[in-house]
């Protein structure tokens, strides 16, 4: 009798064993299948990140054009909104140039669906912030251009509020890796 029961004992213990095994073996199949899969994403997905990457280009020009153009910028401008350019400082110049570059190569991680375009929008947005309390509110420039000064800053961060959301539920989706 005791035979049987050393017996059993050990057809048991090898019956659990190959099930732990099979089982290990599935889920971790299983694991590997579910980690491996694309998710491929719908294509709105694919227009809000054009729309973002044409956005950002937008930002990148506007960024060089003022570097690159200023004479004929400044050619163009009132006596007051000419003093305004001029004393913008080296930070806030520093802030629109990181401000729009991280937005564009953000809008391009997006494109090729990368999770590196969230924290590069949160850059660019706390970039474009900075620069919008310079121009805003410690040079004044509603003074100088009125109520339109605060139409582009406000679309900005609006719109940089979306990109981020966007790029976090995008994640959050398996739409980026």
């Amino acid at each position: 009798m005791e035979y049987f029961h050393v017996l059993n004992t050990r057809k048991t213990w090898v019956h659990n064993q190959l099930n732990n095994f099979l089982y290990i073996g599935i889920r971790n199949q299983y694991f590997f299948q579910m980690t491996n899969q694309t998710v491929k994403p719908p294509i709105w997905f694919w227009v809000v990140s054009i729309f973002a990457f044409l956005w950002n280009l937008v930002g990148v020009y506007s960024y060089l054009n003022s570097k690159l153009n200023q004479v004929a910028m400044l050619e163009a401008m009132t006596q007051e909104q000419r003093e305004l350019f001029e004393g913008i400082p080296a930070w806030a110049t520093a802030a629109f140039a990181i401000a729009v570059f991280s937005g564009a190569i953000a809008s391009i991680g997006l494109l090729i669906r990368k999770k590196w375009a969230k924290p590069l929008f949160i850059l660019s947005l706390l970039a474009a912030v900075l620069q919008f309390i310079n121009w805003l509110f410690l040079q004044n420039a509603g003074e100088v251009y009125g109520g339109q000064a605060y139409v582009m800053p406000v679309l900005v961060v609006v719109i940089g509020i979306l990109l981020i959301l966007f790029s976090k539920r995008s994640i959050a989706k398996g739409w980026l890796k």
